[in-house]
C-alpha cells in the first residue's frame, strides 16, 4: 500500500471499492447493492481535523440527506480520515453524533451506523476476525434513512440472521482472506484515482 498522504479523492475511491468488494461482494448488507448500482449512495470525505469540525460536517450532511429525495440520495457515507482515527475516541464521539440527530429533530427520520478501521464489537478482542464486518478503510459515519431500514426489515424480517451470516463469512475468510480483499480494494482505488 502507498505511504503517500491520503487525499479526499483516494479516500472516496477506496471506500467505494470496499463497498463493492466487501459490503456487496460478501453480501454483508443485502440492501446495499441497489443504491450503489443506482448511484444513490453519497460519498463525502470530510477534511475535518477536529471533532468539532466533524460535527459541523455531520450536521451539514444530515440536513442534506433529509432535504434530498430518496430517489436521488438514499444514504450517505461521511468519511473522515483525518480525525477520530483512534477507535476509543471515535466510539466516544458517537454520542455527540446521535445528539446532533436529535438537535436537528431528525430522530425517527435518520440514524447513524458506525464503521472504523479498528472497529470492535462490545465483548470481543481487537484481533477477533468478526470485527471485520464493520472495519472500513477509514473512520466513517453512515447516515441512513429510517424509511430505508423499514423497507429492508419488511423485505428481510430476520435481520439477526444477517448478523449471524456475516460473522460466519468473516470466520470462513479468516485474516488472510480479509487482507487479500482489502488489498484488492486498495489496488482498485489506485486505478480509480490515477496520480495519487
Amino acid at each position: 500500500m502507498s505511504t503517500a498522504p491520503v487525499t479526499a479523492e483516494h479516500a472516496v475511491a477506496l471506500t467505494r471499492a470496499w463497498v463493492d468488494r466487501v459490503v456487496i461482494g460478501l453480501n454483508l448488507c443485502p440492501f446495499a447493492k441497489a443504491p450503489q448500482v443506482k448511484g444513490r449512495i453519497r460519498y463525502v470525505c470530510s477534511e475535518a481535523t477536529t471533532p468539532q469540525a466533524l460535527l459541523h460536517a455531520l450536521n451539514t450532511e444530515l440536513l442534506h440527506l433529509a432535504d434530498t429525495p430518496i430517489d436521488v440520495v438514499e444514504t450517505t457515507l461521511l468519511i473522515h480520515p483525518f480525525v477520530l482515527t483512534d477507535f476509543a475516541q471515535y466510539n466516544a464521539f458517537l454520542d455527540r453524533a446521535e445528539s446532533a440527530v436529535d438537535a436537528l429533530e431528525l430522530s425517527g427520520v435518520l440514524q447513524i451506523a458506525s464503521f472504523h478501521p479498528q472497529y470492535r464489537f462490545a465483548g470481543t478482542r481487537p484481533a477477533d476476525v468478526t470485527n471485520a464486518t464493520n472495519r472500513s478503510p477509514f473512520p466513517m459515519l453512515h447516515l441512513i434513512r429510517e424509511q430505508s431500514i423499514d423497507r429492508a426489515v419488511a423485505a428481510f424480517p430476520e435481520a439477526e440472521a444477517i448478523y449471524q451470516a456475516n460473522m460466519a463469512t468473516m470466520q470462513r475468510l479468516g485474516k488472510q482472506g480479509i487482507a487479500a480483499l482489502l488489498a484488492q480494494c486498495a489496488q482498485e482505488a489506485v486505478v480509480q484515482t490515477p496520480g495519487d
